[in-house]
């Protein structure tokens, strides 16, 4: 069932809408009160139909769905949000230890993605993030490529230029890559790096980041945008990205 949206009273700032979907009824319940309490208008589905006619109905905001559903799953709605020329952000989350879920969240326009079960504080702080990345146009996490300052990241092929010359990295420094392009002049601890990279429970440590950054500096020299080391704290890509014209 889907939960309606109520105006705010005249005179009183409207609210930002959020659509969340899931077909655990303990999960929405906690879920859409933290939200709620967050200062958000929450939009309650069961599954990728009911989601699908909750977001031509009300347009939210933002929108969070979990990737295992029954009728229609998380990752399927996504595509058809997609297919409707939609640059609505949307995180989707994902059961722990299953990366396959996870990078094809990324590939099918999935803004972000969170291994459940998750910090409602971090779900919210992710969201936030989506919601301050939504400028006009299409959002950079769901682009099919992207510029910076002679950088070419093709995000459907994975291969990256560099003043037209190719540049050849391994696969998990290219989603390093790919996840810091997107965000840009965002700081990320090694921690969020380690899970939003390699998986909450991939039987690593920090230092694989550290290694992956140093793979991507040393690929990227002659390149004016950085990665730039924040003491003590990780990392963040400075440079002007945006999104390749077609």
């Amino acid at each position: 069932m889907v939960s309606p949206l109520v105006d705010p009273p005249a005179g009183v700032e409207a609210r930002q809408n959020l659509l969340l979907v899931d077909d655990d009824e303990a999960v929405t319940s906690v879920l859409s009160q933290f939200f709620e309490q967050a200062g958000f208008v929450v939009v309650v589905a069961a599954d990728g139909v009911q989601g699908l006619a909750a977001y031509e109905a009300h347009h939210p905001d933002v929108v969070v769905a979990d990737v295992s559903m029954p009728v229609m799953d998380g990752r399927e709605m996504v595509r058809r949000i997609r297919a409707q020329g939609a640059w609505t952000p949307v995180l989707l989350l994902a059961q722990a230890g299953d990366p396959t879920d996870r990078a094809a969240a990324i590939d099918e326009g999935a803004d972000d993605y969170l291994n459940k079960p998750c910090d409602p504080r971090e779900l919210l702080s992710r969201v936030r993030a989506l919601l301050r990345r939504q400028v006009a146009g299409q959002p950079l996490t769901t682009a099919r490529a992207l510029v910076c300052q002679g950088l070419h990241v093709d995000r459907i092929t994975r291969q990256v230029t560099l003043d037209g010359r190719d540049i050849v990295v391994t696969p998990r420094a290219w989603l390093l890559l790919d996840y810091l392009v997107t965000r840009p002049g965002e700081l990320h601890s090694r921690e969020e790096l380690l899970n939003a990279v390699w998986g909450f429970d991939f039987p690593t440590s920090t230092r694989s980041v550290d290694a992956r950054v140093s793979e991507l500096r040393q690929a990227l020299r002659g390149c004016t945008a950085q990665i730039e080391t924040v003491a003590g704290v990780g990392y963040r890509f400075t440079g002007d990205v945006q999104v390749a014209a077609r």
